[in-house]
């Protein structure tokens, strides 16, 4: 046992070398030389959250590089943040860069994430239920301030894809408008948009083409798509900018093409009151 001095010193010294790595990166890849000097061996007043896990491209682990994506947000969230200090910390270990780590853990799959406690061993509650919540970075945002009462507001980066999309959408028609100014007329042909629709739909309740069968098929496989979009934009725990996205097409989905089918019905029930965007 060291003197309370040396023992003190100690402690100053992993501390700044932790402040650092820290002031280069966020999350810091430790190997088994490291692990066991950071955050297994006392003496530690701070807590280590360690991501196990597995990127080199030969393990073909898509859950870890996407469990990465979200542990970066979230470390950034912390670096980054006003209440930065050195009570918390990131890092990493890579199967291939510490195998023997993963050995001494008897750790067998991968991605998984632990808390390091500055004083005793980690608890069954120190390993995040990843099969459970999922990992998104609110998710172990929660579970740190469980773990260590640091309390992290996670900041993603803006996701512009979704309105550039919308934004070359909307050049295209526009510009294709504008270069056909001088004759717009179809627009506005109102026999022309019939003549289309009474090709394909039956004008009577009491029949049905063969092509107004595929008609109605694929207007119900387009609402059942947007369900399916909305579903995975409300259950799904990656980025949000996507689910965003993702809800947005969806809605879009079912709102035009629920409307298409209702204006259908309305064409072949005759005074039928409802619709809906389309009459």
């Amino acid at each position: 046992m060291g003197s309370p001095v040396s023992t003190q010193n100690l402690l100053a010294e992993k501390v700044e070398q932790l402040m650092e790595w820290s002031s280069r990166r966020s999350i810091f890849r430790m190997n088994g030389d490291k692990f066991r000097k950071f955050i297994k061996a006392p003496p530690r007043n701070y807590s280590m959250i360690v991501m196990f896990t597995a990127l080199q491209p030969q393990r073909q682990c898509s859950v870890c590089r996407q469990a990465n994506e979200e542990y970066q947000i979230l470390a950034n969230s912390w670096r980054y943040s006003s209440a930065f200090c050195n009570k918390l910390f990131f890092s990493m270990v890579d199967y291939d860069e510490g195998t023997d780590v993963f050995q001494q853990l008897n750790m067998n799959s991968a991605p998984t994430f632990m808390h390091f406690p500055p004083k005793g061993r980690p608890k069954r509650a120190d390993t995040f239920d990843l099969q459970r919540i999922g990992f998104a970075a609110e998710q172990l945002a929660k579970w740190i301030a469980d773990r260590t009462d640091v309390h992290i507001r996670v900041f993603r980066p803006p996701n512009y894809s979704g309105t550039i999309a919308l934004a070359l959408l909307v050049s295209l028609v526009g510009g294709l408008l504008y270069l056909r100014r001088n004759n717009l007329e179809f627009i506005y042909n109102k026999t022309g948009w019939a003549m289309v629709s009474l090709s394909y739909i039956h004008g009577s309740s009491q029949a049905q083409f063969v092509a107004e069968s595929h008609i109605i098929l694929v207007l119900n496989a387009a609402i059942t798509m947007g369900m399916v979009l909305l579903n995975e934009a409300a259950t799904s725990k990656g980025d949000v900018g996507k689910r965003r996205i993702i809800c947005l097409v969806g809605l879009g989905l079912v709102v035009f093409f629920f409307s298409f089918l209702l204006s259908i019905f309305r064409s072949k029930y005759h005074g039928y009151p409802y619709s809906f965007l389309i009459k």
